[in-house]
C-alpha cells in the first residue's frame, strides 16, 4: 500500500522553503520538487500552495526573485534567501529542534500517566 501524503503542520512551509533555496536560486517548481524528494513524497506541495508562500516569503524580505531560464529552457523566476531570510531559517531551524525534542519527549515518556501529573481538582 503506497504511503499518504500528509498536511504541513503551520509554520513548517516557511522552514521547508527557506531551507530548500539555502544553496542556491530556484524556481518555484524546483522548490515544490526538493521538498517531496527529501521528504520521500510524505509532503507533496501543490502549485497553489507552493507560489503564494513565495510570494507572501518575498513581501517579507526573507526572500528575493529575478527572472531567469529553467532548465526547460522557459522563462522562471528564480527565488534566493536574502541575509534577513538567512538568519530567519536559522531560528526556524532551532525552534524546529526544540519543537521536535518535546514532542518526542512526551512519546517516549516512560512516567505515570498524566492523570498523576495535573494539578487537583476542586471539589464540590
Amino acid at each position: 500500500m503506497a504511503e499518504r501524503t500528509l498536511p504541513l503542520l503551520p509554520g513548517t512551509i516557511d522552514l521547508l522553503m527557506l531551507r530548500a533555496l539555502r544553496w542556491e536560486p530556484t524556481h518555484g517548481a524546483g522548490v515544490a520538487d526538493w521538498i517531496r524528494v527529501v521528504t520521500g513524497g510524505v509532503f507533496a506541495l501543490e502549485e497553489g500552495t507552493v507560489y503564494p508562500a513565495l510570494h507572501r516569503l518575498e513581501r517579507s524580505k526573507l526572500i528575493e526573485a529575478e527572472w531567469g531560464k529553467s532548465d526547460a529552457n522557459r522563462r522562471a523566476r528564480f527565488y534566493n534567501l536574502t541575509a534577513e531570510g538567512r538568519a530567519r531559517l536559522k531560528q526556524l531551524l532551532e525552534d524546529w529542534a526544540r519543537y521536535d525534542g518535546a514532542v518526542d519527549a512526551a512519546i517516549r515518556h516512560g512516567y505515570a500517566p498524566a492523570a498523576q501529573w495535573a494539578s487537583p481538582r476542586p471539589s464540590g
